[in-house]
């Protein structure tokens, strides 16, 4: 898979377009992005769970399952969250301009947001750069991810070829998310593109069923944001359909594989981190717990304070996982190791190298392994997260 940063351009699918620029919302750095492309979309798309939903939101999920997509415009800066009926009507003053520089009807338009909550968004500013925006679109996705970053430190983006049985196509991935990043949506934005030919319905599944693997698994902080959403989108330039059971397959697990690549970039950008940490639960045998758990720990204060700290505390994991639910029968019979090495055996403590442990924790990645000697277990759940550092505290401190 080609990938960015790592690599110079991260291409677009064909017949998909992309740009971003600076409106004069941020002072120094592109505040406003566009995806559009040459013929219509199938769009799918996932919202957060939060009763406080954004306008954008509250727009996005209306218009989707959809046959009939043109452009996705994105902002960064003003969430465009807790602002009521302006907000809405903002919201629509931004869509019907964007409109008006592709060429399509309003509907045909979804929106996302990103940034400060309770903020109107400045709209004039912002639609005064739409006609820069719409002119100055490439087959790449830089300059989109760029515009729709907050507090990130690098822009994720990732782009895959993909063999199916009656041709090739191409899926792309960009993503935002450093902060208020916790499943069931966060304050995330991911965007899978692919110019292969899906009917709304399928994309919806294959959406879901990623998302439920990779955003949804992925947590900095604990908290849910208003405004996070995720979309994939079709424009079948390629000609080429998803056709066999094969290619059901493969064209999900790519797309699930894209956004756990997305996921975990975010994980790792998280706000003020060191470590991006992974949580391999292995045995379970009840999916949903399993994920509760895995999920768990990477919220878990305390463990992800251990991590950023490199101390081999087992103690905090499994007082986390008996807190998500994990029966006592489990808990007694559970092996548990950090960079591979054992550290807690068959639901007893054992001694272990902890200065070994320790310089293995120094690792800007650290995999944690729960395992439950479970003969009719669900496949292995992961999970993402963080660890909590200083620097984390004094962001969010001074974030107003």
């Amino acid at each position: 898979m080609k990938r960015g940063p790592g690599i110079a351009q991260t291409p677009l699918p064909k017949g998909f377009y992309a740009s971003g620029v600076n409106s004069g919302v941020r002072a120094y750095r592109p505040d406003v992005g566009l995806i559009v492309s040459d013929s219509d979309m199938t769009a799918a798309g996932v919202f957060t769970q939060s009763e406080a939903k954004a306008a954008p939101v509250l727009w996005s999920h209306k218009l989707v399952p959809s046959k009939k997509v043109r452009a996705v415009i994105t902002n960064s800066g003003q969430a465009n969250a807790a602002t009521g009926e302006v907000g809405i009507a903002n919201n629509l003053l931004m869509v019907k301009a964007t409109a008006a520089v592709v060429g399509c009807h309003p509907e045909e338009v979804l929106v996302a947001s990103t940034g400060m909550i309770g903020v109107h968004l400045n709209v004039d500013l912002i639609n005064k750069a739409l006609p820069e925006l719409a002119a100055r679109v490439t087959n790449t996705a830089e300059h989109f991810a760029n515009a729709i970053l907050t507090t990130d430190l690098v822009p994720k983006t990732i782009s895959t070829t993909l063999k199916l049985s009656t041709g090739e196509i191409t899926i792309t991935g960009i993503a935002k998310g450093s902060g208020m990043i916790h499943p069931n949506m966060a304050t995330m934005l991911g965007y899978i593109l692919t110019d292969a030919k899906l009917e709304a319905a399928a994309a919806h599944t294959f959406l879901k069923t990623a998302v439920d693997l990779s955003f949804n698994m992925v947590s900095v902080d604990g908290d849910t944001s208003t405004n996070d959403c995720a979309f994939l989108l079709a424009n079948g330039a390629s000609g080429v359909e998803v056709l066999t059971a094969e290619d059901v397959a493969l064209f999900q697990a790519t797309v699930t594989e894209l956004s756990q690549l997305l996921a975990q970039a975010i994980a790792r950008d998280g706000e003020g981190a060191t470590k991006l940490i992974e949580v391999n639960l292995h045995g379970g045998d009840d999916v949903m717990l399993a994920r509760k758990a895995a999920r768990g720990l990477t919220v878990s204060p305390l463990f992800k304070c251990a991590i950023h700290g490199e101390d081999p505390n087992w103690g905090r994991i499994l007082a986390r996982l008996g807190a998500e639910g994990i029966p006592a029968a489990q808990l007694n019979q559970m092996t548990l190791k950090l960079q591979g090495e054992d550290i807690f055996v068959d639901g007893a403590p054992i001694v272990f190298d902890r200065d070994k442990v320790r310089g293995l924790l120094r690792s800007d990645t650290v995999l944690v392994e729960i395992l439950f000697p479970n003969e009719n277990h669900v496949p292995v759940v992961k999970a993402w997260g963080c660890d909590f550092s200083k620097k984390y505290v004094d962001i969010n401190a001074d974030y107003n």
